[in-house]
C-alpha cells in the first residue's frame, strides 16, 4: 500500500503541474461553463424579449372580406400592414425578408361564413423565425375573429354555445416543478458531466503513459522495486481521481452560473436548486465513478501502446464523438431507462442521470446500471493491466 500511495503521489503531482491538465480539469468547467451558460440564457432571453416587441410586418390580402378581421388587425401596435403586394408574390417577399407573414382571405370569404359554411384564411409565414412568435400572434387574432362568428352563429339560432361542449375535461397535472425541469433539462446535465469526466482522465492518460515514455522515464520507473501492477495502479488512480474531480468541478460551475442568473424567476431558481441538491450530485458522482474507472482503462491502454504523445493525442481525440453520440441518443425522444438501455455503457449514465434530476428513477433499473458499470470498469482494468504486462507494448517502437 505504501509502495502504491507513493507512485501515486508521484505520478498525482506530475500531473498537477501540467497546466494542459489543470486547463480541462479546473478552469474549464469553473470559469467557462458559468460564463458560457450566461451568455447563452442573456442572449436567448434577449432575443426572445426583442421577438415578442418586435413589430412585424404582415401583407394583408382582404378581397374585400373579413372586415372584422381586417379591423383586428389593423388595429394592433405590434403590425405593420402591408396591403399593396399581389397574393401570387406572397412566397417571393416572404423569401426576400421583405415581409414577415402574410394573410390571404379568400375572395368568396363572407359568402360561405353567411350560408354558416367554412371560410379559408391562409396564414403563410417562416416557421424558423423568432420562436415561431408570428404564427402564434397571428393566430391569436384570427382565433379571436373565429370565436366572435362562432357566437354570432349560436346567437343566430337561439342556441347555448355549450351543447357542442358535452364533456367538462378538468386537468389536474401532479408533476412537480423538479420533475417537468428534471425530464427538460435533465439530458443536457449528464451531457456536460460524462464530457467533461471523459477530457478530465484523457490529458492525464496520455501524460502519464506516452508522454513518459517520450521523456524517457518509463524504462526508470519500471526498474523501481514495485510491480508492474502496482505502477499502473497509481497511474490509473491519478487518470480517475483526475476525471472525477474534472465532473465535480463543472458541477459546481453549474451552480455558480445559475447563482449568478439574476433574471430567473425565483421559482425556477428554486427547483433547480432542488435539482442540484447535495443527494443528487452524490448519486450523480456514484455513476460516473465506474465509468472512469472504464474511461481510465480504455485511455490508459491507447496512451500505453501510443510511440509518443502527439500519437497517443490523434488516437484519443476522435474516441470523443464516440462518448458524446450516446449522451446524445440519451435526448432523443422515446429513448427511455429501460432492462435493455440500462446494458448499454454511457447511454445508461445518461438516461439514468435524468432520471435522478427528475426524481423518477427506479431502483431495480438503477442497480442494473451500478452493475454493468461496475463490471464494464472491472474489465477495463483487468484488459489494462494484462496490457502493460506485455514488453511489445511498453517499448513499441523503442
Amino acid at each position: 500500500m505504501n509502495r502504491f500511495m507513493t507512485i501515486f503521489r508521484k505520478e498525482f503531482t506530475d500531473t498537477i503541474r501540467d497546466r494542459r491538465t489543470l486547463f480541462v480539469m479546473v478552469v474549464f468547467p469553473l470559469v467557462l461553463i458559468p460564463l458560457l451558460m450566461t451568455i447563452v440564457m442573456n442572449m436567448q432571453m434577449s432575443s426572445m424579449k426583442k421577438a415578442e416587441e418586435k413589430v412585424l410586418r404582415v401583407a394583408l390580402i382582404g378581397n374585400g372580406n373579413a372586415q372584422g378581421l381586417v379591423e383586428a388587425l389593423g388595429a394592433r401596435a405590434d403590425l405593420h400592414l402591408v396591403t399593396d403586394i399581389p397574393a401570387d408574390s406572397v412566397a417571393a417577399s416572404l423569401g426576400r425578408d421583405s415581409i414577415d407573414a402574410a394573410v390571404v382571405i379568400d375572395r368568396d370569404f363572407d359568402a360561405a361564413v353567411a350560408r354558416m359554411a367554412v371560410g379559408t384564411v391562409r396564414l403563410y409565414y417562416r416557421s424558423s423565425d423568432d420562436y415561431d412568435m408570428v404564427k402564434r400572434r397571428l393566430t391569436e387574432i384570427i382565433g379571436t375573429y373565429e370565436k366572435g362568428i362562432v357566437a354570432s352563429r349560436f346567437a343566430a339560432l337561439h342556441l347555448d354555445e355549450r351543447i357542442v361542449n358535452p364533456v367538462n375535461v378538468e386537468e389536474h397535472d401532479i408533476t412537480s416543478m423538479k420533475e417537468r425541469i428534471g425530464k427538460t433539462v435533465g439530458g443536457m446535465v449528464p451531457y456536460l458531466f460524462v464530457i467533461f469526466c471523459f477530457m478530465g482522465a484523457m490529458y492525464p492518460a496520455i501524460d502519464l503513459a506516452a508522454g513518459e515514455k517520450e521523456r524517457g522515464t518509463m524504462e526508470t520507473l519500471l526498474t523501481a522495486p514495485v510491480s508492474r501492477f502496482q505502477i499502473l495502479l497509481g497511474k490509473f488512480a491519478v487518470v480517475v481521481l483526475t476525471g472525477i474531480l474534472s465532473a465535480g468541478v463543472s458541477i459546481l460551475g453549474i451552480l455558480v452560473a445559475l447563482r449568478g442568473a439574476s433574471k430567473m424567476p425565483p421559482e425556477l431558481m428554486s427547483a433547480f436548486m432542488a435539482i442540484l441538491d447535495v443527494q443528487t450530485v452524490l448519486m450523480v458522482l456514484s455513476l460516473l465513478l465506474p465509468l472512469t474507472v472504464f474511461f481510465a482503462s480504455f485511455l490508459l491502454s491507447i496512451s500505453i501502446f501510443a510511440k509518443s504523445y502527439k500519437e497517443a493525442q490523434s488516437m484519443i481525440s476522435p474516441l470523443t464523438i464516440v462518448v458524446i453520440l450516446p449522451v446524445l441518443m440519451g435526448l432523443f425522444p422515446g429513448i427511455v431507462l429501460d432492462p435493455v438501455t440500462a446494458l448499454i455503457p454511457v447511454l445508461n449514465v445518461s438516461l439514468a442521470t435524468k432520471e435522478i434530476i427528475a426524481g423518477t428513477i427506479r431502483t431495480g433499473l438503477l442497480l442494473e446500471v451500478y452493475a454493468s458499470l461496475v463490471l464494464l470498469a472491472v474489465l477495463g482494468l483487468v484488459g489494462c493491466a494484462r496490457w502493460f504486462e506485455r514488453e511489445g507494448t511498453i517499448f513499441r517502437g523503442v
